[in-house]
């Protein structure tokens, strides 16, 4: 039997058992936290989708409303003028062949790759690479663009990706302990309005079966999304 530490135990009676509203989850989420460093706080919405068949997986991104406190590390595969063009965006690290040899030779300084469509015959050398950490540059993630530079704006900016895994659940970030009560719970039901939109077609029975948000060192609180108009 795992042994629970002090710490893990008082925040566990912290945050009780029930299924608490939105607001309330955010109270008892920021109120047990209890590392030394700002935890993110995240969402974990189980979803009644098969992501076996195409249509029900769920993969995309959003602007959280308040951001998401995290400074990202942009890396943006280019050429020519989309070189010049990210680093006036503000990009962290800009190359071309000569950064796709580094990323082989195992250089990872960086949050996020953006390719311009051009040069993803190059970073698909990089599947093995960047896709186990889910950094591989993907169309359907808006990370394969020849707007670059808005796209480094949104990352910063606070845009996040979500993607179902093969359980049919969505793990994401919604901001920091340190955030204000409102921006978390902004955030967080932002990012539940964009999943129901989004609800396929092909979905049968409960859609958001289970809501659970939690810092990243503290248990998790069960959302009730019953007054939600979920089904």
């Amino acid at each position: 039997m795992t042994k629970i530490g002090k710490n893990m135990k008082a925040a566990k009676e912290k945050v009780g058992v029930d299924p608490l509203s939105m607001e309330e989850a955010v109270k008892r989420v920021k109120g047990a936290a209890f590392a030394k460093f700002d935890e993110t706080v995240e969402l974990t919405i189980n979803l009644g989708v098969d992501p076996r068949h195409a249509d029900q997986m769920i993969r995309g991104t959003m602007q959280m409303p308040h951001g998401t406190g995290k400074k990202i590390r942009v890396a943006v595969i280019a050429s020519g003028e989309k070189m010049k063009e990210a680093q006036n965006a503000g990009a962290d690290i800009v190359g071309g062949e000569d950064l796709v040899q580094k990323i082989q030779e195992g250089f990872m300084e960086f949050d996020t790759v953006v390719s311009t469509p051009d040069m993803m015959k190059s970073v698909g050398k990089l599947g093995k690479i960047l896709g186990t950490r889910g950094m591989m540059p993907n169309p359907k993630s808006g990370t394969v663009t020849f707007d670059v530079a808005k796209t480094i704006e949104e990352i910063k900016a606070g845009r996040v990706e979500y993607r179902v895994d093969k359980g049919g659940v969505i793990h994401c970030p919604v901001g920091k302990v340190s955030f204000d009560e409102n921006k978390l719970k902004d955030n967080a039901l932002a990012l539940l309005d964009k999943l129901i939109k989004i609800k396929p077609a092909s979905a049968k029975g409960k859609y958001i079966k289970k809501v659970t948000l939690s810092s990243t060192m503290g248990p998790g609180v069960i959302v009730d999304v019953s007054d939600m108009n979920i089904r």
